[in-house]
């Protein structure tokens, strides 16, 4: 690879790691440069979320989690081994906003519900100029190809975020649930 088409940051969260297996080695070829994070615990989350662990220059981040009610589901670790002040349990809203600084940056999200209003309206509220995800709960190989379809577009085709969501949306009925929603407070 030469020069990268884009810079991408691949977050696997638990029990994720085909999907991202999948999503790195198609992004790849696109002729992405994928970053690949691999949470743990809380913290690594955190790191990434708040920018002090992206690799410079990256601008879409995909969350490759499992959800639940507008949660991105986290590992359960026993409690000795938390650190001080590191959140126990999902990630929502609540940790969203908290910890996210993301201005400028296309967030998109794989897991069940992580699409739903408020989750999208945190990642909003960190400076996300889109944030994308499914407002139900989708089968992981559509998931999987809603986001390939996503990035071809985005790189083979250089279609905008709203182009390439419309076409990765028309795959089928089961992509309804994706949503996309856009920062209109940014100052651009």
């Amino acid at each position: 690879m030469s020069k990268p088409e884009m810079n991408v940051a691949l977050v696997c969260g638990p029990d994720c790691d085909m999907e991202v297996q999948a999503i790195r080695a198609t992004l790849e070829y696109f002729g992405a440069r994928v970053f690949t994070y691999w949470v743990g615990r809380p913290s690594d989350l955190i790191d990434i979320l708040s920018g002090k662990d992206l690799y410079p220059n990256t601008h879409t981040i995909i969350l490759s989690f499992h959800g639940d009610e507008g949660q991105l589901i986290m590992p359960e670790l026993e409690e000795s081994i938390y650190e001080p002040e590191e959140p126990k349990g999902n990630f929502g809203p609540e940790e969203i906003r908290r910890f996210a600084k993301l201005a400028g940056k296309t967030v998109i999200g794989t897991g069940c519900s992580v699409g739903a209003f408020e989750t999208a309206q945190a990642f909003l509220d960190s400076g996300c100029e889109f944030y994308i995800g499914p407002n139900d709960y989708p089968d992981g190989n559509d998931a999987l190809m809603f986001v390939l379809r996503f990035f071809y577009d985005l790189i083979q085709n250089k279609q905008s975020v709203r182009e390439a969501f419309q076409n990765a949306k028309a795959l089928g009925a089961q992509m309804d649930m994706f949503q996309l929603y856009e920062n209109t407070q940014r100052g651009n």
